[in-house]
């Protein structure tokens, strides 16, 4: 069997014969399609031509990518979108009606979550919030007649707690109940949703595969069954991505296993340095033995990514600030999964509703690059520093 990072570098590339066999595959710009005859137009406009009819429905270079991804995460179809966000809101769209009920993991990506509550609600859609670290055994009493959905983030977005995704979907799979799961922390590398009964998994593109925070994109993978009701929503939502940033995504994709192997061992150095500071109450890590959901890690990933959190103990948002504003290598900014360090401020007490955190609790969301873990070390060193100085104060 082909290991994984002979994959990377040989999957989504132009076919044997090829008239001009380029390692990179070119990228098609186009909107129009051109056909030589009526029938070849009528035929492609119906789907069942070899060339979609119009540039937004497909192309060589976005079908690379897809083939790419199908290969490496265990799908069927892989539909490549404008945004992670955008991934998630066209799975959901193309999963429920009015009427229908989702159950969704409290912990989730914070856009997720205003989808859900802002357009989802609007469209005469319910929405139950449950704990990150659920159980099968914590899902059952939430389930109704009209649940459709079940939205998993594991770990989740900020404190990174584990959910039960295969016990979760044992669960509801008898009820007819779809599992969607954003994966993106595991990277296509890390996890095989469909192993563990996810029915539909989603990946922000724009993270680890893309790589160098250049690129917004998503991607919605799944099996055979579930291909009309996702290609449908797909379509009609217009959510196709440009073939310039499949490019793109394409090139990151061949150095995603060294990069992320950097960014897991990085990632795990700082996380056990961090959790020896007299500042920090507890490091937010699945991967670290001690953290409540790594028998959850252990059933269900091969590895980590460079992306993880702290909580604080009890401190004062200008210590933080005096922390923050001084660091030299950390970047303060919203996404991750590029090359570079990042680090953020984050208060979970402010978008949970089924889980109880503190008002006063402050965390830092951290994503370790690609830098000297040394010098990422003594910057966090000066940084914490700084925030006993000022609360001293």
């Amino acid at each position: 069997m082909v290991q994984v990072d002979t994959q990377l570098v040989t999957l989504g590339r132009e076919e044997e014969g090829a008239p001009f066999p380029a390692v990179n595959p070119p990228i098609y710009r186009t909107s129009t399609v051109l056909f030589p005859t009526m029938q070849a137009l009528e035929e492609a406009t119906a789907g069942l031509g070899k060339i979609p009819s119009y540039g937004r429905y497909g192309s060589p270079t976005a079908e690379h990518l897809s083939n790419a991804l199908n290969a490496l995460i265990g799908s069927d179809i892989t539909l490549i979108t404008s945004s992670g966000l955008s991934a998630v809101t066209t799975a959901l769209l193309g999963a429920l009606s009015a009427g229908d009920h989702l159950l969704m993991v409290d912990n989730v990506y914070g856009p997720t979550r205003l989808f859900c509550d802002q357009v989802l609600a609007r469209m005469g859609i319910e929405t139950t919030y449950f704990q990150g670290e659920a159980s099968a055994d914590d899902i059952a009493p939430l389930l109704r007649k009209n649940t459709r959905v079940i939205f998993l983030e594991s770990p989740g977005s900020q404190t990174f707690e584990m959910q039960d995704i295969g016990g979760i979907s044992a669960l509801v799979k008898p009820h007819g109940i779809l599992v969607i799961a954003d994966v993106t922390w595991a990277t296509p590398l890390y996890m095989r949703p469909f192993e563990h009964g996810v029915d539909i998994a989603i990946h922000s593109l724009t993270k680890y595969v893309s790589g160098h925070s250049d690129v917004l994109m998503g991607a919605i993978s799944c099996l055979e069954p579930h291909r009309k009701i996702m290609r449908s929503a797909w379509l009609h939502l217009g959510a196709h991505a440009s073939n310039d940033d499949c490019y793109l995504a394409l090139r990151g994709l061949r150095t995603l296993g060294v990069r992320v192997k950097q960014h897991e061992a990085s990632g795990l150095t700082v996380a056990r340095w961090l959790a020896e500071q007299p500042a920090v109450k507890r490091v937010l890590h699945p991967a670290l033995p001690k953290d409540p959901g790594h028998d959850r890690f252990l059933a269900h990933f091969t590895g980590a990514c460079g992306l993880f959190g702290v909580e604080l103990h009890p401190v004062g948002k200008e210590a933080v600030a005096a922390m923050l504003d001084g660091l030299e290598l950390f970047g303060m900014g919203y996404s991750w999964g590029g090359y570079e360090s990042l680090i953020i401020p984050v208060y979970p007490a402010k978008i949970r509703t089924a889980s109880h955190w503190p008002a006063s609790s402050i965390c830092l969301r951290l994503h370790i690059g690609l830098e000297s873990v040394e010098d990422l070390i003594a910057d966090l060193s000066r940084g914490l520093k700084r925030l006993q100085d000022a609360k001293s104060d």
